[in-house]
Order: structure tokens, then C-alpha cells, then sequence
């Protein structure tokens, strides 16, 4: 290898990107050493700086584009170099499209053991939007509040790897309104004298402003974050002015249904508190998601796409193959949005989350829609689901949908335990489900065929247009073995009149 001094901090390079890493960083290379470049696209050839040198490889300031990528367009937002939330606006949406399946079957390749002729008769093509535009579809914002250098409160996104606000009047991934919403509470915060939250001293009162507005029933919910503490009867004491701010949201805004406000006061970089204030209407907002009714609160999971999320989970019932017989779990289940979806086809449904609030708001939801075939359970999986079975409960399709770190290990023994037939696995982080599924499915010398699964279908969704983000769908299928048989002998005189139809 190379002497590192030869690419010190401040050297200068020319590199023709290759690839991108998971964050969206262009790959180059250099007599050797690898190079990470932000804001390059696999095809540019650019002049860089080098940063900083690790060990094996290095990381170069984005200074001049040589020759563009064939895939390179002109980013339509003014913010998108210096902003965080989005790392692909300058890459064009079928090459997007591309890089991302790509990601996905070289991560379930490489971590998940899965080889790529296997790969190539299981899995489908990537679900890309189909709307004509890859902005516009995000049904939620957390805007972060922050004051500019002359002390006027300002919200936008963090910046690439830091919590340095950088002012954004109107994000492209989210709706128009939500820029509304925010200038006019920009606008009551400075006339009622309000300061932004420091994180480095805990001080100040406005830490976020969170937004919700319903894809189909066009409801809105908005909720500033505030660092204060208090109850219901204290909502102008805790935000100074919020009946007044709750007139004029009510007033200019369409569709306006609820203003509450969210208590967190931890120092931390966690966004919500767990307790809310309400202000006027309603806590929750309504929507509808496959021809169902969901009612969400500031603190719900929702999926943010909701046009794609319903491709998804339609997608996800086509794995899971339900006829009405089966008996369904679904873990990570939130407020029931899978839940409900897979009731309407299957004979019972269990959903588990570890949220009691969320529980609280799929029973809601199961009643809002008239079903009676989904109960639900508060705990963590893993702890669950012994209980389930304890109580003589399998099975026929499991449901799991994680967070970004996956499956713990507890959990996937307790699937195993529980050997349902089918697994539809829905996945935010393409790499913790290749390692999920390697432990799942081992490999030809390590599999034990009563306790393992065989990957059958994979198919990525795009929720998360202009940024290096995608979900993933995946049916499983348990590996039947002698004992999963039944055993049936018959005399000689049986299986004459059997074959003779007699």
C-alpha cells in the first residue's frame, strides 16, 4: 500500500467515480486508495481536496466537475449541496432507481450470503414512483428551529453530519403547506418574543416544528416541540401566545385539525417528548391507506409516502398469499397499518408492538374499520411471542417490519421457535435485513431444516425519492423436513381400490 503522506490533507486529485457509498458519497479511486466524495455521481471525472485519511481511505471536498455523468441533472433545489436531507437531487430518477436495486442485491449478496443466481429468480423490480415526479410526496416534516447569526428564528434541515441548521423556506420533498405552516409560526414566535432551542446550553424554547397532513383526506396536524414542561390546562403558559397562534393556523391554513404541542425537555438529539398538550381539535389526524381508516397521533409511526407505502404493503399481502384461513402475527406492528390490511384477508391477526400508545391507537383503528379479527399486544417481540405460544398460539405467516437495527437476536431464536410457515419480512436498511436473513436462512452446510427459511421473493420499494434511503419486501419460506409429514401406511388391497378409484 501506498505511503499515506502521499495524499496528506489538502492534496489535490482527479477521479472518476465509480460507485456510491450507502450514504450517497461518489467512490473514486487513487493509485490504490479509495476516495469519498459528496455530491458526486458514479460516471462524473472530478477534481477533489483531500480531507481527511483513515487507514484504507480517504475523504475529498467536491471542487470542480470535469466531465458530468450522463446522469447528472441540475438539482432544483437552491439549499441541495449544503443540506442533509437530500443526497441524490443530482442524480436523475432512473439512474436513482437503478443505483438503489443495485444496493440492495449486492447488500443481500454480500452480507446475507444470498447468491446472485438465486437473486436473479427471485427478485423483482424495483417499485418507483409513479406520480411523474419524485418530489412532493413526503405527508410529514420535523423542522428543526434554530437562530441565524443576526438572532431571527429560522427552521430548515441539518446540514451533512452536523445539528448546523441550514435555512430552508420550502423543502421540495414535502408538501407546499408546510412552509405555510412554518412562517406563520416563525411569525407568531417573533412577535411573542420566543427563542430557539441550544442544544450545547438546554436553554431556549422552540426545538422543532412537526407537521403532519393526511395524503388522501387532506387533514393537518401540527405540533411545535417545545422545552417546557407542564399539563391541558397550561398550553399558553408552556408556548406563550398559542391560542392566538392556533387562530391563525386555523384561519390560513385548509384543512387545519389539530394544533397540540410536544413537552421534551431531555438533552438530547431525540426530537419528540412522550407527552403532549392539546390546543385546539383534535390530538389526531385522519387519513386512509388501501381503503382504510387510520387515525395518527404526533407520537405514530406513519409512513411518510404514503402513495408507495400502499404499493408496499399490497405488494407485501401478495407475498404473504392469505386465502381467509391463516392465523397472522405481526411484529413492530405501530397503529395497525398492516395489521388491519392483512385482517381483511386472513382468519385472525395478532399485532405486537412495544409502544402502548400505538397500541391504544390500533384497537382504535381496528374499531374505526369494524374489525374484529385483530387483537393486539404491548412488549417487545421477543418477549411476546413465547407468551403467544404458551398460550397454544402459531403462526401460519408471520409479519415483521423493525426499525433500522433490525431483528435482535432473542427475537429471530423466538421466530424460529414459533416456525411459521411464511415470513414477510419489510425492511427500512437493506444491510441489517441481508444479516437478519443470513441468520434466518444460513447457508446450505449450516441450515436445519425444521428451524430455517429459504428467501422465495425480494422486491424494493422507493419511499424515499432524492435520497439514498429504500424499503425492502421479502418472503420467506420455512424448509420442510420428515417430521413436518404426516405418516400414512396402507395395506396392499388399499392401494388398489385407491388407484382404481373404488
Amino acid at each position: 500500500m501506498r505511503d499515506q503522506v502521499l495524499f496528506g490533507k489538502g492534496a489535490r486529485l482527479t477521479l472518476v467515480i465509480e460507485d456510491l457509498t450507502d450514504t450517497g458519497e461518489g467512490i473514486g479511486h487513487a493509485d490504490g486508495w479509495a476516495f469519498f466524495v459528496k455530491d458526486a455521481i458514479p460516471g462524473d471525472i472530478v477534481e477533489a481536496t483531500v480531507m481527511k485519511m483513515k487507514s484504507r481511505y480517504g475523504y475529498a471536498h467536491l471542487d470542480r466537475i470535469v466531465t458530468p455523468s450522463p446522469d447528472r441533472v441540475e438539482p432544483p433545489c437552491a439549499v441541495a449541496r449544503a443540506c442533509g436531507g437530500c443526497q441524490l437531487q443530482v442524480m436523475d430518477y432512473p439512474a436513482e432507481l437503478h443505483w438503489k436495486e443495485k444496493r440492495v442485491r449486492q447488500t443481500l449478496t454480500r452480507i446475507g450470503g444470498i447468491p446472485e443466481e438465486t437473486l436473479d429468480k427471485i427478485m423483482h423490480p424495483i417499485m418507483g414512483m409513479e406520480s411523474g415526479t419524485a418530489y412532493r410526496y413526503r405527508n410529514k416534516a420535523q423542522l428543526p428551529v434554530a437562530a441565524d447569526r443576526d438572532g431571527r428564528l429560522i427552521t430548515g434541515f441539518y446540514a451533512a453530519r452536523t445539528h448546523s441548521v441550514i435555512r430552508m423556506d420550502d423543502c421540495l420533498l414535502g408538501d407546499p403547506v408546510f412552509s405555510e405552516i412554518a412562517r406563520i409560526i416563525l411569525k407568531h414566535a417573533e412577535r411573542a418574543g420566543l427563542t430557539a432551542y441550544d442544544e450545547k446550553t438546554g436553554t431556549g424554547l422552540l426545538r422543532h416544528i412537526l407537521i403532519r397532513k393526511g395524503h388522501h383526506s387532506g387533514q393537518i396536524g401540527v405540533t411545535p416541540v417545545v422545552n417546557a414542561v407542564g399539563n391541558s390546562a397550561d398550553a399558553d403558559r408552556i408556548l406563550p401566545g398559542a391560542s392566538e397562534l392556533a387562530e391563525a393556523l386555523f384561519t390560513a391554513i385548509p384543512g387545519m385539525t389539530s394544533l397540540s404541542l410536544n413537552l421534551n425537555t431531555a438533552r438530547s438529539n431525540v426530537i419528540l417528548g412522550r407527552e403532549l398538550v392539546p390546543v385546539r381539535g383534535d390530538l389526531r389526524i385522519e387519513d386512509e391507506m388501501c381503503g382504510l381508516r387510520f387515525r395518527i397521533s404526533p407520537l405514530s409511526f406513519y409512513q411518510v409516502n404514503t402513495a408507495q407505502a400502499e404499493r408496499l404493503y399490497r405488494q407485501a399481502m401478495e407475498f404473504a398469499g392469505l386465502i381467509g384461513k391463516e392465523t397472522v402475527i405481526d411484529l413492530y406492528c405501530g397503529i395497525g397499518t398492516i395489521t388491519l390490511l392483512a385482517a381483511r384477508q386472513a382468519a385472525r391477526v395478532i399485532g405486537v408492538e412495544v409502544v402502548p400508545e400505538a397500541i391504544a391507537d390500533a384497537e382504535q383503528n381496528a374499531a374505526l374499520n369494524g374489525i374484529t379479527n385483530a387483537a393486539f399486544r404491548v412488549g417487545k417481540a421477543e418477549e411476546v411471542l413465547p407468551k403467544l405460544l404458551d398460550e397454544g398460539i402459531r403462526a401460519d405467516v408471520l409479519i415483521v417490519d423493525p426499525p433500522r437495527a433490525g431483528l435482535d437476536p432473542s427475537c429471530i431464536e423466538a421466530i424460529r421457535i414459533l416456525a411459521p410457515s411464511r415470513i414477510i419480512y419489510i425492511s427500512c436498511n437493506p444491510a441489517t435485513l441481508a444479516r437478519d436473513l443470513r441468520l434466518l436462512c444460513g447457508d446450505d452446510s449450516d441450515r436445519e431444516p425444521s428451524a430455517a427459511y429459504r428467501p422465495e421473493a425480494v422486491r424494493a420499494c422507493d419511499l424515499f425519492a432524492k435520497t439514498v434511503h429504500v424499503e425492502v419486501c421479502c418472503l420467506l419460506e420455512r424448509l420442510r423436513s420428515a417430521k413436518d409429514h404426516i405418516e400414512i401406511s396402507i395395506d396392499a388391497d388399499d392401494y388398489y381400490r385407491i388407484k382404481d378409484n373404488k
